[in-house]
């Protein structure tokens, strides 16, 4: 293995971390929807909402982090390539949508007395992204889920 290569008792750092970012980042995602839709839960969920989004976007750049520090210590080749660079087109968006939604979850929590159509605009943008964010969970973990399952079962 490349020295270079982050790892917890022998498993590289990425297989662990990646359970973080499909997981948390979907649940910030689905609170931040529930958040911009007017209701009685906005109060309740601004918070979580603020916090969740932080933690999300730590836990897909720290995946993205590990999995580049991944590929470069074990290179790929064969069938594995071709999954792998869909994995990677896939969690270069993944990052960005999950970046931009959590600059968003924070402005409009910041903004949580605001109203208006400002308030409208941003928890529209809000809710968009969020949506974006979690479809490219999804695809990239699938993408992800592809590569670590590869040849099981053949």
């Amino acid at each position: 293995m490349h020295p270079l290569v982050m790892e917890i008792n022998g498993l590289p750092l990425h297989a662990l971390v990646v359970h973080g970012a499909v997981v948390l980042t979907p649940l910030a995602a689905l609170a931040a929807i529930a958040y911009a839709v007017p209701g009685r839960w906005r109060d309740w969920l601004r918070w979580p909402v603020a916090v969740a989004a932080l933690v999300a976007v730590g836990a897909v750049w720290t995946a993205y982090l590990t999995g580049e520090d991944l590929v470069e210590g074990n290179p790929y080749g064969g069938p594995l390539a071709e999954l792998l660079e869909t994995h990677e087109s896939r969690a270069n968006v993944f990052r960005w949508s999950t970046t931009g939604f959590a600059v968003v979850a924070l402005l409009a929590t910041g903004m949580h007395r605001r109203e208006g159509a400002v308030r409208v605009v941003v928890g529209i943008v809000l809710a968009g992204l969020a949506v974006l964010t979690l479809v490219y969970a999804v695809l990239t973990g699938d993408a992800g889920a592809q590569i670590a399952w590869y040849g099981v079962g053949d």
